[in-house]
């Protein structure tokens, strides 16, 4: 299979189609090659797949910034909030969902498109909850990316057609307070880790791993390891 970072541009997009969460008949407020707006932010640590991607939506926007890490595109948001962003989730630093969720917090509501590698609906599902208005895959943009584009800005959500069925379903379970190093301790777990193995890749001590898992168990409501880790996985809180 090939690489996607080897020779990306945006001639290497397909053609997506429309999806708003079961809605089939999904109207935009213009067609998405017509749809122009003011500014958006694009967020990829991979340069050239921010520059491919950029090409694709110069003319449909009056500015682009090009940011490479979580961290940036909260400062670009905070200093020229755009229309629209699209992000990736895996980057240096905070990840896209982590950026999003900053934003949400301080009162930033522009949608937020994720263009990612990551095909899990439980990831789609994470963030949706976490206020992403679409999800797009990188092995099937192009067209659909500036269709989805479309949709967000016409106040509707959208996921790439393959996940959302499944991550519209996880999207509506109960939803779970737990910190990003109570969810890396909960993989460990899951992976049969003891505690004291994973206090050692962690580098912290095993009463801090004990005191998590604990909350951890008081959150999800349950007594015991095995109990644990069948309800995380069954909420989707676990990523294999």
């Amino acid at each position: 299979m090939r690489d996607w970072r080897s020779g990306w541009s945006a001639e290497h997009f397909n053609q997506g189609t429309i999806d708003a969460m079961g809605d089939d008949n999904m109207q935009v407020s213009c067609s998405p090659a017509e749809c122009r707006y003011r500014r958006v932010v694009l967020a990829d640590d991979h340069r050239v797949v921010a520059q491919g991607i950029e090409h694709l939506l110069e003319g449909r926007f009056d500015s682009i910034e090009l940011v490479s890490s979580g961290e940036e595109l909260v400062e670009a948001v905070r200093r020229d909030p755009p229309d629209v962003v699209v992000a990736d989730i895996s980057m240096p630093g905070l990840t896209g969902i982590q950026a999003l969720r900053r934003m949400r917090e301080e009162g930033y509501e522009m949608p937020v498109v994720f263009l990612t590698m990551h095909d899990e609906s439980s990831m789609a599902a994470e963030a949706i909850r976490a206020g992403a208005r679409g999800y797009v895959l990188k092995s099937a943009a192009g067209e659909e990316l500036v269709r989805a584009l479309a949709g967000v800005m016409g106040g509707h959500t959208y996921v790439t057609p393959t996940l959302a069925a499944d991550a519209i379903t996880n999207a509506g379970r109960q939803q779970y307070v737990l910190t990003d190093k109570q969810l890396r301790i909960l993989e460990y777990v899951a992976r049969g880790l003891r505690s004291k193995q994973i206090a050692y890749e962690l580098g912290v001590s095993v009463r801090t791993i004990e005191s998590h898992k604990y909350a951890i168990m008081q959150e999800l409501g349950v007594h015991g390891t095995l109990e644990l880790v069948r309800k995380a996985e069954h909420e989707g809180l676990i990523r294999h």
